[in-house]
């Protein structure tokens, strides 16, 4: 191939790893969406839907195109190895079976093993794992695999409350269902007592 060519051909591929969403592309999916329900996308009240859900898209799946590890980047050295807290973080994310919304809160405890994040990058971790499709599971694990693995903590709890509309809005239709998950990770796992102290702050 040319050398011409194959600058082109590169530079081409540069470009579609620089687009993270493809936008145009999900706009004219979700046209063809409202045609295959029977709707007419030309009629004034859904003439700009596409480009809505598909500007909404590029937003709810953030984290797709982001690494945690980013938010590690400024983890403090500090003298403490006792228990940090950090309850009722709000989150929303997007179930991958139904891509239907779920949204509820977080709270993480941890022991420091000689590091400490600060409470805002806690958040931030959250909302980049759950601004992907996900499952709750999975995204609960994340977390805690994340602090235990890449913070190096001695151990951490993560719990996760959320309402998931792909059971409230459609199939059983239970409102007000919520669904819990927890993640335990070093001593919060092996030690019975603090598991117990963990899971009593975060509850409380």
């Amino acid at each position: 191939m040319p050398s011409g060519q194959a600058n082109h051909k590169a530079a081409r591929v540069r470009r579609s790893r620089d687009v993270a969403i493809d936008v145009p592309r999900i706009e004219r999916a979700f046209r063809e969406i409202l045609i295959a329900i029977g709707e007419d996308p030309d009629r004034e009240g859904l003439r700009q839907t596409p480009a809505r859900v598909a500007r909404m898209y590029a937003e709810l799946f953030t984290g797709l195109h982001q690494d945690p590890e980013e938010h590690l980047k400024t983890m403090l050295d500090v003298d403490h190895h006792e228990m940090v807290v950090l309850r009722d973080i709000p989150f929303n994310s997007m179930c991958e079976h139904h891509f239907m919304p779920f949204e509820g809160k977080a709270h993480i405890a941890y022991i420091p093993g000689g590091k400490i994040l600060g409470l805002s990058k806690l958040a931030r971790i959250v909302d980049l794992y759950s601004h992907r499709p996900q499952v709750q599971e999975r995204l609960t694990s994340q977390i805690a695999d994340l602090l235990a693995k890449r913070v190096h903590v001695k151990g951490c709890a993560v719990v996760l409350e959320a309402v998931h509309t792909c059971m409230t809005c459609r199939g059983v239709k239970k409102s007000g269902s919520v669904m819990v998950t927890s993640a335990l990770r070093g001593v919060m796992q092996t030690n019975a007592s603090t598991r117990a102290e963990a899971l009593a702050l975060l509850h409380s």
